[in-house]
């Protein structure tokens, strides 16, 4: 399957739907064997380097690249796996937690904002402004008429960026139940990623159809032509790391970022 293809797969169409009921989690992408996939993404994540390097250096354009999914669905895989090796300095991981009450005074975007890249930049939201939907619709921290209002907000918002130079692609990490079950017994089995689990992962797995539901409408709302969301198979960390690689690198070569003309003549220093 040729990489156009694929990404056409993955991505939510404008105005549809994802259909998570009918993709499946397990799919392997990219590559039919892990061995496969580990090279291949070396390939991608090289040439993901040199991109994010034009980008950088040319500083008039930025990248938005939104993670979400279930818990233990590997966004933290992904940031470790596709971003290792780009210059710290042109990228940047931001995480969001619970609003803190200086936030919560201010309109919901507000501390979204703020955080969003500067010309040059790629930065990884680690969950999202999508959280103020998603996850207040599942716990009822607000009425519907207040997060139902946020579809329209989240589209104007992501319109700004796009209209002000930043490419905003949106990934759903797409992991089944059975899958997740194991990764949080791995948490909690592994001395050293106990420090992960939080108590409430077991109140949200218990949740599961009602998050499936929200993600359902979130991704077939706010999917757009200028800030589509894909929906990755994330059962298998190699092909999950792969194909968000591949996304990524597809949108830079989009922007086609160049290195500024040089202030001088190559010459010989003596």
């Amino acid at each position: 399957m040729s990489r156009d293809s694929l990404l056409a797969d993955l991505r939510v169409a404008p105005g549809h739907g994802p259909g998570l009921l009918d993709r499946d989690p397990g799919e392997r992408v990219g590559a039919s064997s892990k061995k496969e996939g580990a090279a291949r993404l070396a390939e991608v994540v090289e040439r993901l380097g040199v991109l994010h390097n034009r980008l950088y250096a040319e500083a008039s354009r930025s990248v938005l690249l939104v993670l979400q999914g279930m818990d233990a669905s590997g966004k933290d895989g992904v940031i470790r796996s596709v971003f290792t090796g780009l210059n710290p300095q042109g990228c940047r991981v931001q995480s969001f937690k619970a609003p803190s009450p200086v936030e919560l005074a201010h309109d919901f975007l507000w501390r979204v904002h703020q955080v969003c890249p500067a010309r040059g930049e790629i930065v990884i939201f680690n969950r999202s402004h999508y959280e103020d939907i998603v996850a207040v619709r599942v716990r009822k921290l607000a009425e519907e008429k207040v997060w139902g209002k946020r579809y329209d907000h989240i589209r104007g918002f992501e319109k700004l960026l796009t209209d002000e130079g930043t490419t905003v692609v949106k990934v759903f990490l797409h992991v089944s139940r059975d899958e997740q079950r194991v990764r949080l017994q791995e948490r909690l089995d592994d001395p050293e990623k106990r420090w992960k689990f939080r108590p409430g992962d077991l109140d949200d797995r218990a949740l599961w159809d009602e998050f499936s539901v929200a993600y359902e409408d979130v991704l077939g709302e706010t999917s757009t032509k200028a800030a589509p969301w894909y929906v990755v198979p994330a059962d298998h960390n190699w092909s999950r790391n792969l194909a968000v690689a591949g996304i990524l690198v597809a949108a830079l070569e989009e922007i086609d970022p160049k290195l500024p003309e040089p202030v001088i003549e190559p010459t010989t220093i003596t």
